[in-house]
């Protein structure tokens, strides 16, 4: 079940609303488990049998997380985490890059070992990172350990988040599942969230995906062709995964919950460090917190600091998927921010550290949506003009005729001028603030005709 679904839209969100304010359910541990099953249903309704890995991962970490805290003083605490870092990493492993080892095994020995083929269970990396963080921050001291099962489940499974993120640390919310306080303007606040999120990624995401897709998936016809893939392909993965998270923090406030933002206008950024402090934060955060500090930060020697960033780095391309694309897209960024870590010289370049930031994006897009090596370097030899191929070519007019609206519109929409809006009409009359509250249900209702057309509605990020 997807957010951009009518079977959300129009039966599962209306119930879990009217069930969690009926005026009978006051209690915030009634309130608690009426999420917690609509969570498990949620997740049940698009994978049936792997919701009970994701209910054993929650009995494991809380089985842990309880063991941790019990034996604080000896050396069981320890163990108990190194278990439970080797159990969460058991888990991705097997299911996300099992079969993946195998036929790499297979192709470099010349074996012909069964790669069995498991199904990649969805949102897989984002529940087993948030088990993570639940036993970590307990044991570093973080956050109280929950004596309560249902309410670490809840944490782990809770709906909003529980395929595709924002990944939540446990922390951050631990005082909101044993207490908070809903109210109208949260509710408010949340649903028009949810509300930018959902035209984000059906109005924009779904059609800019059109042309990515048809540009990539057949052979490149010409350099224009190929850069209007690569962008169409950088404004999708952008409006589809920032238009996720922002319904899914919408939808936390509008049940009393507060999660931190996981976007901040990646595309004006000036460097690629300050991309990635504006991209995925939660992920950013996660590896920086839990892997990069741990191992010493930045305050190390540089030799040191440069095995920091290669570690972190390689296990952020590992983490999106099982794929030598993603490693070398991974191992791109860790060249580039350590460049810029030990020269600093995007301080230098003003304006044009945007346009080098971009390019580097928009290159490393092409690695992360290819579908092996070989056809991303292909695809990049024709963005620069290495072949025969002309400067464009009849797919580019078309692609360019039919979705020139949604181009414009997501080029438009990756500077901050909602935030400049919205800033404005705090201050300014209230007639504006209702013009364009007009202006959000208008386009959040186009958006639900293209959702009943039943038109192309993927998620990128369901496959991590």
């Amino acid at each position: 079940m997807v957010f951009s679904s009518t079977t959300f839209l129009f039966l599962f969100l209306p119930v879990v609303l009217i069930a969690y304010y009926n005026p009978f359910f006051k209690s915030v541990s009634v309130k608690n488990a009426i999420l917690l099953l609509s969570s498990i249903f949620f997740y049940a309704w698009g994978e049936p049998v792997y919701v009970l890995l994701m209910l054993g991962s929650v009995l494991i970490n809380w089985i842990l997380g309880l063991v941790i805290d019990r034996n604080r003083e000896n050396k069981k605490s320890k163990l108990a985490l190194v278990t439970a870092v080797a159990v969460n990493l058991g888990i991705l492993f097997v299911f996300k890059y099992l079969t993946f080892a195998l036929e790499n095994i297979n192709a470099l020995f010349h074996t012909d070992i069964d790669t069995l083929n498991i199904t990649l269970p969805i949102g897989i990396s984002f529940f087993t990172f948030q088990a993570m963080s639940y036993v970590i921050d307990v044991y570093r001291g973080d956050g109280e350990v929950q004596k309560n099962p249902c309410n670490t489940a809840l944490y782990i499974s809770f709906f909003p988040q529980l395929i595709a993120g924002p990944i939540v640390r446990y922390q951050t919310i631990a005082d909101q599942i044993r207490e908070r306080h809903e109210n109208f303007d949260d509710f408010a606040n949340g649903a028009y969230r949810f509300m930018i999120g959902f035209v984000k990624k059906v109005l924009i995401a779904n059609n800019v995906a059109m042309v990515a897709d048809g540009i990539f998936d057949s052979e490149v016809g010409s350099v224009a062709s190929a850069w209007l893939g690569a962008v169409a392909y950088t404004l999708q993965i952008f409006f589809d995964f920032s238009g996720y998270s922002e319904m899914a923090i919408g939808l936390g406030k509008m049940f009393g919950f507060t999660f931190l933002e996981n976007f901040d206008y990646p595309y004006i950024s000036k460097s690629v460090s300050e991309f990635w402090r504006r991209w995925h934060i939660s992920l950013g955060t996660w590896f920086r917190d839990y892997v990069y500090f741990p191992l010493g930060g930045s305050r190390v020697k540089k030799s040191r600091l440069v095995f920091n960033l290669f570690v972190v780095w390689t296990l952020t391309g590992i983490w999106h998927g099982a794929n030598w694309t993603f490693v070398l897209w991974g191992l791109f960024y860790f060249v580039l921010l350590t460049v810029e870590k030990l020269t600093g010289f995007t301080k230098k370049l003003g304006f044009a550290g945007h346009i080098y930031t971009m390019l580097a994006v928009i290159i490393g897009w092409v690695l992360f949506r290819s579908d092996n090596i070989s056809s991303a370097w292909t695809f990049l030899k024709a963005m620069f003009g290495f072949g025969s191929l002309p400067l464009y070519d009849s797919d580019t007019v078309f692609y360019l005729s039919n979705y020139k609206f949604f181009l414009i519109l997501g080029i438009v929409c990756c500077f901050p001028i909602l935030r400049a809006i919205k800033n404005k009409l705090k201050s300014g009359k209230t007639v504006l603030a209702v013009a364009a509250g007009i202006v959000m249900i208008a386009l959040f209702l186009i958006s639900i005709t293209y959702t009943i057309k039943g038109t192309y509605n993927p998620f990128i990020y369901f496959n991590f």
